[in-house]
């Protein structure tokens, strides 16, 4: 086999400029739209579907109760439906995430994505014929088994795109993520315009368009390689890996490919996949997986998912008038599209590090704004105001939004990585979780100065990746494993020789595993 330029040491030729740049081809931009199409566009479709149609299912609420107790519900408790609907999608999220890193194993990371689309078809018939039923518990059921398929996708999706990518475009194809999403968003916006699904007649056919994605990603992702990577490491299948290589980059001689991911794997000989309990007591990815937690929370609890949640909501009490409410909220959708779309052409010249601290920095001194313009409610200037700030901040959100999945794939080398996405998936939900359910309460209490909560947040998590996130765009992931090892206190690899990280798993006298890490040296 060639040797690529740079010879045994393989983490200094990942970093080489010169190494050769292939055009995108037909098959990567395939694998990463149809991916997330059945993937992320649903989590991001979920997220603001349940906007539009709320008053007619809160009526739909109140009218099944009355004929069940012949009574109206009590305002208390529609208040708590209604925050269970819109939040219990995070708990399905959540399990969802807790039982990726299982499913991969067994079916790899196409094979995940695809069988997800059951979750997303069962979820399409709870939701819409849940009214025909007179059943508000089908609505929370599917929201809850949609949010399975949304916490499944958003771990098994960026794995996926991180590894089918060349390093040089990881950025960009990553970005496919959070640009469908966005698109997800405004689909949900779209539709629920009262010239199309939302009326009262016709909100059920908004949760039936949940099956179109589902099977169209399930028409066309079967005929997609599955990751190379996760052929070659796992599966040890050296044809297919080279095959899907091949596919994907557009070229024959993937010698240089294959040889990369060689190096990875000697590097991880002896490290089989990592546990949660593993990679928790691990000190060599102890900083990357701080970090990976921070950006997470953050990325839910920066405040654009109360916006999402309860947009008509928000700008209803700021008085706007209810007829206009469903266009201002697709403007919105549509910024925040041309915004992911935009970030994806940038991310590989800008780097990740400074797009995630512009965002969120740039949302802490907006959403600043919007309280005083909250507070001080000066007519047409009070709702001018108010609408520029919340799209503005959509903006800002949209530039980075999807940059903590990207991190999560690429700070983790190939045994850790199933382990990192559960724990990020893990913090993403239950972050999600808490603003879908307590975002009504902090708002009826705090009023005006609500989306302060969510300034500190901005605030602390910039300020963190300031002073300890490396830029890792253009770095293979022994590259960015090495650029941790200091602030691991972890060793450095001396000029000419590559390190090999490995986890001894042992038994004791017991009969039980211990973990012993170790750093080899070799040729």
């Amino acid at each position: 086999m060639k040797k690529p330029k740079g010879g045994h040491d393989d983490h200094k030729v990942s970093s080489d400029p010169g190494v050769e740049k292939q055009s995108i081809t037909a098959c990567l931009l395939s694998a990463a739209f149809f991916g997330a199409l059945g993937s992320s566009f649903l989590y991001g479709y979920n997220l603001s579907v349940v906007n539009a149609p709320a008053l007619y299912i809160k009526a739909f609420y109140n009218k099944t109760w009355v004929e069940r107790y012949g009574n109206p519900i009590p305002a208390e408790t529609a208040t708590m439906l209604w925050s269970i609907t819109v939040s219990i999608f995070a708990i399905g999220g959540l399990f969802g995430a807790l039982s990726v890193s299982f499913i991969i194993k067994v079916v790899g990371r196409r094979g995940t994505l695809l069988l997800n689309n059951i979750f997303a078809v069962i979820a399409a018939l709870l939701l819409s014929l849940g009214e025909i039923s007179k059943s508000f518990e089908m609505l929370i059921i599917g929201r809850i088994v949609m949010g399975v398929n949304s916490g499944v996708a958003l771990s098994a999706l960026p794995m996926y795109l991180g590894e089918i990518s060349p390093r040089h475009i990881r950025g960009f194809i990553g970005q496919f993520n959070s640009i469908l999403i966005c698109l997800g968003v405004f689909t949900g916006q779209v539709l629920g315009l009262p010239e199309l699904l939302g009326q009262e007649s016709r909100w059920n056919f908004l949760f039936s368009f949940l099956a179109v994605p589902a099977i169209l990603q399930l028409c066309v992702l079967p005929f997609l390689p599955e990751s190379p990577r996760y052929l070659l490491m796992e599966k040890r299948d050296e044809k297919a890996a080279e095959k899907a290589f091949q596919r994907f980059l557009g070229k024959k001689d993937v010698s240089q490919e294959l040889e990369e991911v060689h190096a990875e794997a000697r590097a991880q000989d002896n490290l089989h996949t990592v546990s949660v309990l593993q990679m928790l007591r691990s000190p060599a990815v102890r900083w990357q997986l701080i970090t990976i937690i921070v950006t997470m929370a953050c990325y839910q609890l920066c405040g654009l998912n109360a916006i999402w949640y309860y947009t008509n909501g928000i700008l209803r009490e700021a008085g706007f008038a209810e007829n206009i409410l469903p266009y201002i909220t697709l403007s919105t959708g549509a910024v925040e599209t041309l915004a992911a779309i935009i970030s994806g052409l940038v991310i590989e010249r800008i780097g990740r590090k400074p797009l995630l601290i512009f965002g969120f920095s740039s949302m802490a001194v907006f959403f600043s704004l919007l309280t005083v313009f909250l507070y001080f409610q000066v007519s047409f200037f009070f709702y001018l105001k108010s609408f520029l700030v919340i799209k503005v901040s959509a903006i800002f959100f949209s530039s980075s939004g999807g940059i903590p999945f990207v991190l999560t794939g690429e700070l983790f080398e190939q045994p850790y990585r199933p382990a990192a996405f559960m724990i990020a998936g893990t913090v993403n939900w239950l972050s999600n979780f808490a603003v879908g359910l307590l975002f009504p309460f902090i708002q009826e209490k705090l009023q005006s100065f609500a989306f302060l909560v969510f300034v500190v947040v901005c605030i602390l998590g910039s300020t963190y990746l300031c002073v300890v996130l490396p830029e890792t765009k253009n770095k293979t992931f022994m590259d960015i494993s090495l650029s941790f090892a200091r602030i691991n206190k972890m060793p450095c690899p001396p000029p000419g020789h590559e390190i090999e990280l490995t986890l001894s798993i042992t038994p004791d006298k017991n009969g039980k595993t211990q973990e012993v890490t170790k750093m080899e040296s070799f040729f």
